[in-house]
Protein backbone atom coordinates (compact mmCIF):
# COMPACT_ATOMS: atom_id res chain seq x y z
CA UNK A 1 0.00 0.00 0.00
CA UNK A 2 1.86 3.37 -0.58
CA UNK A 3 2.81 5.34 2.12
CA UNK A 4 1.78 8.84 2.53
CA UNK A 5 3.54 11.35 4.61
CA UNK A 6 2.80 14.87 5.72
CA UNK A 7 4.68 18.27 5.60
CA UNK A 8 4.85 20.40 9.05
CA UNK A 9 4.06 23.98 8.61
CA UNK A 10 7.75 24.83 9.35
CA UNK A 11 8.93 22.95 6.15
CA UNK A 12 6.80 24.86 3.74
CA UNK A 13 8.41 27.42 1.69
CA UNK A 14 6.38 29.82 -0.71
CA UNK A 15 6.91 28.37 -4.35
CA UNK A 16 6.48 24.60 -2.83
CA UNK A 17 4.23 22.48 -5.18
CA UNK A 18 2.68 19.70 -5.99
CA UNK A 19 0.89 17.97 -8.68
CA UNK A 20 -1.33 14.77 -9.81
CA UNK A 21 -3.04 13.21 -12.76
CA UNK A 22 -6.65 12.47 -12.90
CA UNK A 23 -8.92 11.04 -15.91
CA UNK A 24 -12.41 11.39 -14.59
CA UNK A 25 -15.33 9.03 -16.06
CA UNK A 26 -19.15 9.74 -16.79
CA UNK A 27 -19.44 7.92 -13.84
CA UNK A 28 -17.80 10.15 -11.65
CA UNK A 29 -20.23 12.55 -12.23
CA UNK A 30 -22.90 10.41 -12.02
CA UNK A 31 -21.65 9.18 -8.18
CA UNK A 32 -20.70 12.90 -7.52
CA UNK A 33 -24.44 14.12 -9.18
CA UNK A 34 -26.35 11.87 -6.66
CA UNK A 35 -24.03 12.34 -3.34
CA UNK A 36 -24.91 15.85 -3.23
CA UNK A 37 -28.39 16.38 -5.08
CA UNK A 38 -27.10 18.15 -7.96
CA UNK A 39 -31.00 17.99 -9.54
CA UNK A 40 -29.77 19.08 -12.79
CA UNK A 41 -27.01 16.88 -13.54
CA UNK A 42 -28.86 13.80 -12.57
CA UNK A 43 -32.03 14.72 -14.78
CA UNK A 44 -29.02 14.94 -17.72
CA UNK A 45 -29.85 18.80 -17.94
CA UNK A 46 -26.38 20.34 -18.60
CA UNK A 47 -23.59 19.77 -16.76
CA UNK A 48 -25.11 20.98 -13.42
CA UNK A 49 -22.61 22.03 -10.89
CA UNK A 50 -20.06 18.99 -11.22
CA UNK A 51 -17.55 21.41 -13.14
CA UNK A 52 -17.12 23.46 -9.73
CA UNK A 53 -17.84 20.92 -7.24
CA UNK A 54 -15.63 18.49 -8.47
CA UNK A 55 -12.82 20.60 -9.20
CA UNK A 56 -12.96 21.97 -5.58
CA UNK A 57 -13.01 18.20 -4.57
CA UNK A 58 -9.72 17.87 -6.34
CA UNK A 59 -7.89 20.80 -5.02
CA UNK A 60 -9.07 19.88 -1.53
CA UNK A 61 -7.86 16.24 -2.19
CA UNK A 62 -4.39 17.65 -3.06
CA UNK A 63 -3.99 19.61 -0.12
CA UNK A 64 -5.10 16.30 1.94
CA UNK A 65 -2.65 14.21 0.55
CA UNK A 66 -0.17 15.94 -0.24
CA UNK A 67 0.67 19.13 0.06
CA UNK A 68 0.62 19.89 2.99
CA UNK A 69 -1.12 16.12 3.75
CA UNK A 70 -3.26 14.58 6.50
CA UNK A 71 -4.21 16.40 8.52
CA UNK A 72 -4.83 19.47 7.12
CA UNK A 73 -8.07 22.06 7.38
CA UNK A 74 -9.19 23.76 4.87
CA UNK A 75 -9.83 27.12 5.80
CA UNK A 76 -11.46 28.76 2.69
CA UNK A 77 -11.52 28.27 -0.93
CA UNK A 78 -12.59 30.71 -4.12
CA UNK A 79 -13.18 28.48 -7.09
CA UNK A 80 -12.98 29.80 -10.51
CA UNK A 81 -14.45 27.94 -13.52
CA UNK A 82 -12.86 28.86 -16.98
CA UNK A 83 -13.89 26.25 -19.24
CA UNK A 84 -16.34 23.01 -18.95
CA UNK A 85 -15.01 19.64 -17.55
CA UNK A 86 -14.37 17.16 -19.62
CA UNK A 87 -15.19 13.27 -19.51
CA UNK A 88 -12.53 10.52 -20.45
CA UNK A 89 -9.83 12.56 -20.66
CA UNK A 90 -6.27 13.35 -18.58
CA UNK A 91 -6.61 16.74 -16.05
CA UNK A 92 -3.48 18.14 -14.61
CA UNK A 93 -4.45 19.17 -11.46
CA UNK A 94 -1.74 21.58 -9.36
CA UNK A 95 -1.34 23.45 -5.97
CA UNK A 96 1.55 25.45 -5.44
CA UNK A 97 2.49 27.28 -2.45
CA UNK A 98 2.04 31.38 -2.39
CA UNK A 99 2.13 32.54 1.03
CA UNK A 100 3.04 30.89 4.59
CA UNK A 101 1.50 32.98 7.05
CA UNK A 102 3.29 32.20 10.29
CA UNK A 103 1.06 33.88 12.68
CA UNK A 104 -1.76 31.29 12.52
CA UNK A 105 0.26 28.42 10.11
CA UNK A 106 -2.08 29.18 7.53
CA UNK A 107 -0.59 28.15 3.83
CA UNK A 108 -2.62 29.87 0.63
CA UNK A 109 -1.85 27.91 -1.94
CA UNK A 110 -2.86 28.99 -5.86
CA UNK A 111 -4.36 26.10 -7.16
CA UNK A 112 -4.92 24.95 -10.74
CA UNK A 113 -6.95 22.83 -12.84
CA UNK A 114 -5.82 22.28 -16.43
CA UNK A 115 -6.94 20.08 -19.28
CA UNK A 116 -5.04 18.05 -21.74
CA UNK A 117 -4.05 20.72 -24.10
CA UNK A 118 -2.77 22.48 -20.76
CA UNK A 119 -5.98 24.75 -21.14
CA UNK A 120 -7.20 26.29 -17.56
CA UNK A 121 -9.97 24.58 -16.86
CA UNK A 122 -10.65 26.14 -12.90
CA UNK A 123 -8.46 27.78 -11.02
CA UNK A 124 -8.62 28.69 -7.27
CA UNK A 125 -7.06 30.29 -3.94
CA UNK A 126 -7.00 28.09 -0.64
CA UNK A 127 -6.17 28.83 2.91
CA UNK A 128 -4.99 25.74 4.55
CA UNK A 129 -4.18 25.27 8.00
CA UNK A 130 -0.72 22.90 7.98
CA UNK A 131 -1.12 19.69 9.80
CA UNK A 132 -0.30 19.92 13.86
CA UNK A 133 1.83 16.87 14.02
CA UNK A 134 3.66 14.58 11.83
CA UNK A 135 2.22 11.44 10.47
CA UNK A 136 2.73 8.42 8.10
CA UNK A 137 -0.49 6.68 6.85
CA UNK A 138 -0.87 3.67 4.53
CA UNK A 139 -3.74 3.94 2.23
CA UNK A 140 -5.31 1.36 0.00
CA UNK A 141 -4.86 1.16 -3.54
CA UNK A 142 -8.00 2.32 -5.36
CA UNK A 143 -8.54 3.48 -8.43
CA UNK A 144 -6.99 1.11 -11.55
CA UNK A 145 -5.76 4.22 -12.94
CA UNK A 146 -2.51 3.16 -10.36
CA UNK A 147 -2.36 -0.56 -13.03
CA UNK A 148 -1.19 2.05 -15.92
CA UNK A 149 1.14 3.62 -13.58
CA UNK A 150 2.85 0.32 -12.30
CA UNK A 151 3.58 -0.76 -16.21
CA UNK A 152 5.54 2.11 -16.61
CA UNK A 153 8.34 0.63 -16.24
CA UNK A 154 7.78 -2.50 -18.14
CA UNK A 155 8.73 -3.37 -21.98
CA UNK A 156 5.37 -3.88 -23.95
CA UNK A 157 4.34 -7.37 -23.51
CA UNK A 158 3.90 -9.50 -26.76
CA UNK A 159 0.32 -10.65 -26.54
CA UNK A 160 -1.67 -12.84 -29.05
CA UNK A 161 -4.59 -11.42 -29.74
CA UNK A 162 -6.78 -14.44 -30.78
CA UNK A 163 -9.72 -14.24 -33.80
CA UNK A 164 -10.13 -10.25 -33.78
CA UNK A 165 -12.81 -9.70 -36.34
CA UNK A 166 -14.75 -7.58 -34.56
CA UNK A 167 -14.15 -3.42 -34.13
CA UNK A 168 -14.06 -3.69 -30.78
CA UNK A 169 -11.50 -6.42 -30.36
CA UNK A 170 -9.17 -4.64 -32.76
CA UNK A 171 -9.31 -1.58 -31.12
CA UNK A 172 -8.96 -2.82 -27.64
CA UNK A 173 -5.86 -4.19 -28.78
CA UNK A 174 -4.58 -1.45 -30.72
CA UNK A 175 -5.56 0.88 -27.86
CA UNK A 176 -3.36 -1.51 -25.33
CA UNK A 177 -0.20 -1.49 -27.85
CA UNK A 178 -0.92 2.86 -28.17
CA UNK A 179 -0.72 2.72 -24.07
CA UNK A 180 2.79 0.94 -24.67
CA UNK A 181 1.39 -1.97 -23.07
CA UNK A 182 1.30 -5.09 -25.26
CA UNK A 183 3.12 -6.07 -28.41
CA UNK A 184 0.25 -6.81 -30.72
CA UNK A 185 0.74 -10.33 -32.62
CA UNK A 186 -2.91 -10.59 -34.39
CA UNK A 187 -4.01 -14.32 -35.39
CA UNK A 188 -7.00 -14.84 -37.81
CA UNK A 189 -7.59 -14.29 -41.39
CA UNK A 190 -5.27 -11.64 -42.63
CA UNK A 191 -8.11 -10.19 -45.62
CA UNK A 192 -10.12 -10.17 -42.90
CA UNK A 193 -8.41 -8.23 -40.13
CA UNK A 194 -7.36 -6.08 -42.49
CA UNK A 195 -10.30 -4.90 -44.11
CA UNK A 196 -11.72 -4.53 -40.54
CA UNK A 197 -9.50 -2.14 -40.05
CA UNK A 198 -9.76 -0.30 -43.31
CA UNK A 199 -13.63 -0.18 -42.36
CA UNK A 200 -12.83 1.18 -38.73
CA UNK A 201 -9.85 3.42 -39.91
CA UNK A 202 -7.45 1.63 -37.28
CA UNK A 203 -3.98 1.83 -37.82
CA UNK A 204 -2.42 -2.20 -37.82
CA UNK A 205 1.15 -0.60 -38.62
CA UNK A 206 2.47 -1.88 -34.78
CA UNK A 207 0.80 -5.33 -35.24
CA UNK A 208 2.13 -8.59 -37.28
CA UNK A 209 -0.45 -10.68 -38.35
CA UNK A 210 -0.81 -14.15 -38.29
CA UNK A 211 -2.97 -15.57 -40.79
CA UNK A 212 -5.32 -18.66 -39.72
CA UNK A 213 -7.72 -20.81 -41.26
CA UNK A 214 -10.85 -19.71 -38.89
CA UNK A 215 -11.60 -19.70 -34.87
CA UNK A 216 -9.93 -23.18 -33.76
CA UNK A 217 -6.97 -22.68 -35.80
CA UNK A 218 -6.36 -19.02 -34.85
CA UNK A 219 -6.99 -20.34 -31.05
CA UNK A 220 -4.38 -23.52 -31.41
CA UNK A 221 -1.58 -21.60 -32.77
CA UNK A 222 -1.70 -18.64 -30.27
CA UNK A 223 -1.52 -20.94 -27.22
CA UNK A 224 1.23 -22.76 -28.85
CA UNK A 225 3.06 -19.39 -29.19
CA UNK A 226 2.62 -18.52 -25.80
CA UNK A 227 3.37 -22.13 -25.12
CA UNK A 228 6.44 -21.33 -26.70
CA UNK A 229 7.61 -18.27 -25.00
CA UNK A 230 7.00 -16.34 -28.43
CA UNK A 231 4.34 -14.24 -26.77
CA UNK A 232 3.53 -13.90 -23.07
CA UNK A 233 0.25 -13.31 -22.55
CA UNK A 234 -3.35 -13.91 -24.87
CA UNK A 235 -5.93 -11.58 -25.36
CA UNK A 236 -9.52 -13.00 -27.01
CA UNK A 237 -10.82 -11.79 -29.59
CA UNK A 238 -14.12 -12.21 -31.29
CA UNK A 239 -14.23 -16.24 -30.77
CA UNK A 240 -16.24 -18.10 -28.41
CA UNK A 241 -14.41 -18.66 -25.01
CA UNK A 242 -14.48 -21.93 -24.32
CA UNK A 243 -12.87 -22.36 -28.15
CA UNK A 244 -10.23 -19.95 -26.89
CA UNK A 245 -9.54 -22.38 -23.23
CA UNK A 246 -10.01 -25.29 -25.15
CA UNK A 247 -7.08 -24.89 -26.65
CA UNK A 248 -4.90 -23.42 -23.98
CA UNK A 249 -5.95 -26.73 -21.54
CA UNK A 250 -4.41 -28.95 -24.61
CA UNK A 251 -1.23 -30.68 -23.53
CA UNK A 252 0.22 -29.91 -26.59
CA UNK A 253 0.33 -26.00 -25.83
CA UNK A 254 2.39 -26.41 -22.93
CA UNK A 255 0.29 -24.35 -21.29
CA UNK A 256 -1.13 -26.44 -18.10
CA UNK A 257 0.05 -25.89 -14.33
CA UNK A 258 -2.28 -28.77 -13.14
CA UNK A 259 -4.01 -26.18 -11.86
CA UNK A 260 -7.90 -24.99 -12.21
CA UNK A 261 -8.00 -22.27 -14.87
CA UNK A 262 -10.20 -19.21 -12.79
CA UNK A 263 -11.61 -15.97 -13.04
CA UNK A 264 -10.31 -12.94 -11.12
CA UNK A 265 -12.16 -9.68 -12.06
CA UNK A 266 -9.90 -6.42 -9.97
CA UNK A 267 -12.89 -4.08 -9.17
CA UNK A 268 -12.25 -0.13 -7.74
CA UNK A 269 -15.90 1.52 -6.64
CA UNK A 270 -16.04 4.63 -5.88
CA UNK A 271 -17.89 4.99 -2.79
CA UNK A 272 -15.33 2.29 -1.31
CA UNK A 273 -11.53 3.41 -0.40
CA UNK A 274 -10.18 -0.11 -2.02
CA UNK A 275 -9.46 -2.28 -4.80
CA UNK A 276 -11.38 -5.91 -4.18
CA UNK A 277 -10.81 -9.35 -6.36
CA UNK A 278 -13.96 -10.96 -7.34
CA UNK A 279 -13.55 -14.67 -7.72
CA UNK A 280 -14.98 -16.76 -9.90
CA UNK A 281 -17.77 -14.65 -11.83
CA UNK A 282 -17.04 -15.85 -15.64
CA UNK A 283 -15.67 -19.39 -15.67
CA UNK A 284 -16.29 -22.07 -13.13
CA UNK A 285 -20.32 -22.60 -12.53
CA UNK A 286 -20.50 -24.81 -9.27
CA UNK A 287 -16.65 -25.20 -8.05
CA UNK A 288 -16.70 -27.75 -5.30
CA UNK A 289 -14.32 -27.68 -2.51
CA UNK A 290 -10.99 -28.66 -3.93
CA UNK A 291 -11.92 -26.49 -7.10
CA UNK A 292 -12.39 -23.87 -4.54
CA UNK A 293 -9.05 -24.66 -3.56
CA UNK A 294 -7.29 -23.73 -6.87
CA UNK A 295 -9.67 -20.64 -6.93
CA UNK A 296 -8.21 -19.08 -3.98
CA UNK A 297 -4.82 -20.04 -4.94
CA UNK A 298 -4.69 -18.94 -8.11
CA UNK A 299 -6.49 -15.50 -6.61
CA UNK A 300 -3.84 -15.00 -4.04
CA UNK A 301 -1.28 -14.93 -6.75
CA UNK A 302 -3.21 -12.25 -8.76
CA UNK A 303 -3.66 -10.31 -5.91
CA UNK A 304 0.03 -10.15 -5.27
CA UNK A 305 1.02 -10.03 -9.07
CA UNK A 306 -0.76 -6.22 -8.88
CA UNK A 307 1.00 -5.44 -5.50
CA UNK A 308 -0.63 -6.85 -2.39
CA UNK A 309 1.96 -8.09 -0.44
CA UNK A 310 -0.42 -10.88 1.96
CA UNK A 311 -3.90 -10.75 0.45
CA UNK A 312 -6.60 -11.52 2.72
CA UNK A 313 -9.53 -13.72 1.02
CA UNK A 314 -12.73 -13.74 2.44
CA UNK A 315 -14.73 -17.01 1.44
CA UNK A 316 -18.04 -15.97 1.13
CA UNK A 317 -21.05 -17.15 2.55
CA UNK A 318 -24.67 -15.84 3.19
CA UNK A 319 -23.97 -16.28 7.12
CA UNK A 320 -20.97 -16.40 8.91
CA UNK A 321 -21.60 -19.46 11.06
CA UNK A 322 -20.69 -22.80 10.27
CA UNK A 323 -24.24 -24.57 9.38
CA UNK A 324 -23.73 -28.40 7.88
CA UNK A 325 -26.67 -27.99 5.43
CA UNK A 326 -24.99 -24.80 3.74
CA UNK A 327 -22.07 -25.76 1.71
CA UNK A 328 -20.55 -22.39 1.11
CA UNK A 329 -20.47 -22.35 5.16
CA UNK A 330 -18.65 -25.88 5.16
CA UNK A 331 -16.15 -24.90 2.43
CA UNK A 332 -15.61 -21.52 3.72
CA UNK A 333 -14.25 -23.43 7.32
CA UNK A 334 -12.49 -25.96 5.29
CA UNK A 335 -10.40 -23.51 3.20
CA UNK A 336 -9.64 -21.38 6.13
CA UNK A 337 -7.61 -24.76 7.72
CA UNK A 338 -6.55 -25.80 4.40
CA UNK A 339 -4.66 -22.31 4.76
CA UNK A 340 -3.30 -23.44 8.18
CA UNK A 341 -2.26 -26.21 6.49
CA UNK A 342 -0.13 -24.49 4.17
CA UNK A 343 -2.58 -26.22 1.59
CA UNK A 344 -2.82 -22.86 0.39
CA UNK A 345 0.16 -20.34 0.67
CA UNK A 346 0.80 -16.49 -0.15
CA UNK A 347 -2.14 -15.34 1.89
CA UNK A 348 -4.50 -15.00 4.85
CA UNK A 349 -7.88 -17.36 4.50
CA UNK A 350 -10.85 -17.02 6.58
CA UNK A 351 -14.36 -18.22 6.13
CA UNK A 352 -17.16 -18.92 6.29
CA UNK A 353 -17.72 -14.88 5.99
CA UNK A 354 -21.15 -12.81 5.17
CA UNK A 355 -20.28 -10.43 2.39
CA UNK A 356 -20.68 -7.24 5.03
CA UNK A 357 -18.38 -8.56 7.39
CA UNK A 358 -15.82 -9.47 4.72
CA UNK A 359 -15.72 -5.75 3.55
CA UNK A 360 -16.85 -3.90 6.88
CA UNK A 361 -15.08 -3.42 9.89
CA UNK A 362 -18.18 -2.23 11.71
CA UNK A 363 -20.32 -4.91 10.70
CA UNK A 364 -17.77 -7.44 11.83
CA UNK A 365 -17.67 -5.30 14.80
CA UNK A 366 -21.18 -5.72 15.92
CA UNK A 367 -21.47 -9.22 14.70
CA UNK A 368 -18.70 -9.98 17.67
CA UNK A 369 -16.08 -11.52 13.95
CA UNK A 370 -12.61 -11.64 15.48
CA UNK A 371 -11.09 -12.17 11.92
CA UNK A 372 -7.91 -10.89 10.32
CA UNK A 373 -9.71 -10.95 7.04
CA UNK A 374 -13.22 -9.20 7.91
CA UNK A 375 -13.44 -5.77 7.17
CA UNK A 376 -10.22 -5.51 5.21
CA UNK A 377 -10.81 -8.40 2.47
CA UNK A 378 -9.10 -8.17 -0.70
CA UNK A 379 -10.16 -11.23 -2.10
CA UNK A 380 -13.83 -12.45 -2.12
CA UNK A 381 -14.68 -16.03 -3.49
CA UNK A 382 -17.82 -16.27 -4.15
CA UNK A 383 -19.56 -19.73 -3.54
CA UNK A 384 -20.64 -20.44 -7.40
CA UNK A 385 -21.18 -18.46 -10.96
CA UNK A 386 -24.16 -16.83 -10.34
CA UNK A 387 -23.02 -15.08 -7.61
CA UNK A 388 -19.60 -13.48 -8.58
CA UNK A 389 -21.27 -12.76 -11.57
CA UNK A 390 -24.20 -10.90 -9.76
CA UNK A 391 -21.52 -8.92 -7.55
CA UNK A 392 -19.23 -8.16 -10.43
CA UNK A 393 -22.09 -6.82 -12.63
CA UNK A 394 -23.87 -5.28 -9.68
CA UNK A 395 -20.14 -2.83 -9.26
CA UNK A 396 -19.57 -2.76 -13.00
CA UNK A 397 -23.23 -1.57 -13.95
CA UNK A 398 -24.87 0.35 -10.67
CA UNK A 399 -22.00 1.54 -8.69
CA UNK A 400 -20.24 3.08 -11.91
CA UNK A 401 -17.26 0.71 -10.54
CA UNK A 402 -13.50 0.16 -12.60
CA UNK A 403 -13.03 -3.46 -13.50
CA UNK A 404 -10.08 -5.64 -14.87
CA UNK A 405 -10.65 -9.28 -15.35
CA UNK A 406 -7.63 -12.02 -16.37
CA UNK A 407 -7.83 -15.75 -16.63
CA UNK A 408 -5.04 -17.21 -14.04
CA UNK A 409 -4.10 -20.82 -13.49
CA UNK A 410 -1.79 -21.25 -16.94
CA UNK A 411 1.31 -20.41 -17.37
CA UNK A 412 0.22 -17.17 -19.01
CA UNK A 413 -2.34 -14.43 -18.54
CA UNK A 414 -5.72 -14.69 -20.77
CA UNK A 415 -7.70 -11.56 -21.35
CA UNK A 416 -11.55 -12.24 -21.60
CA UNK A 417 -12.82 -8.89 -23.30
CA UNK A 418 -16.36 -8.61 -23.74
CA UNK A 419 -18.85 -6.74 -25.85
CA UNK A 420 -19.88 -4.67 -23.20
CA UNK A 421 -16.51 -4.19 -21.72
CA UNK A 422 -15.91 -0.44 -21.44
CA UNK A 423 -12.80 1.03 -23.52
CA UNK A 424 -11.24 1.16 -19.67
CA UNK A 425 -11.76 -1.81 -18.53
CA UNK A 426 -9.84 -3.00 -21.43
CA UNK A 427 -7.20 -0.98 -21.18
CA UNK A 428 -6.99 -1.91 -17.29
CA UNK A 429 -7.11 -5.63 -17.85
CA UNK A 430 -4.58 -5.47 -20.05
CA UNK A 431 -2.45 -3.57 -17.49
CA UNK A 432 -2.83 -6.24 -15.04
CA UNK A 433 -2.12 -8.74 -17.59
CA UNK A 434 1.30 -6.97 -18.34
CA UNK A 435 1.52 -6.93 -14.60
CA UNK A 436 0.90 -10.46 -14.00
CA UNK A 437 3.07 -11.46 -16.78
CA UNK A 438 6.05 -9.42 -15.14
CA UNK A 439 5.64 -10.92 -11.81
CA UNK A 440 4.84 -14.42 -13.31
CA UNK A 441 8.89 -14.47 -15.33
CA UNK A 442 9.99 -12.49 -11.68
CA UNK A 443 8.95 -15.11 -9.07
CA UNK A 444 7.05 -17.64 -10.03
CA UNK A 445 6.80 -19.03 -6.87
CA UNK A 446 4.80 -16.51 -5.59
CA UNK A 447 2.45 -16.50 -8.30
CA UNK A 448 1.62 -20.14 -8.62
CA UNK A 449 3.00 -21.74 -5.93
CA UNK A 450 3.57 -24.95 -4.57
CA UNK A 451 1.61 -26.59 -1.73
CA UNK A 452 1.30 -28.52 1.00
CA UNK A 453 -0.51 -31.79 -0.31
Amino acid sequence: MPIITNRAFEDIRPGDAASVSRTLTPGDLRAWATAFGDAGLVAGIGAGQAATGIASSLFAALAGSALPGPGATIRSAAVTVHAPLPVDHPLSIGLTVREARATDKVLVLDARLAGPDGGEIATAVLEVAAPETSVRVEIPEHRLDGLLDQCRTLEPMPTAVVHPLSLDALAGAIDAAAAGLIVPVLYGPESGIRSLAEAGKLDLSACRIVATAGEEDSAARAAAAAGAGEVRALMKGSLHTDILLHAVMQKEAGLRTGRLLSHCALIAMPTYARRVVVTDAALNIAPDTDQKRDICQNAIGFARALGVAVPKVAVLAAVEMVRTKMAATLDGAILAKMADRRQIVGGIVDGPLDLDAAVDAEAARVKHIVSPVAGAADVLLAPNIEAGNMVYKNLSFMADAQTAGLVVGARVPVMLTSRADSAAARLFSAAAAALYAAALAREPEAILPATAD
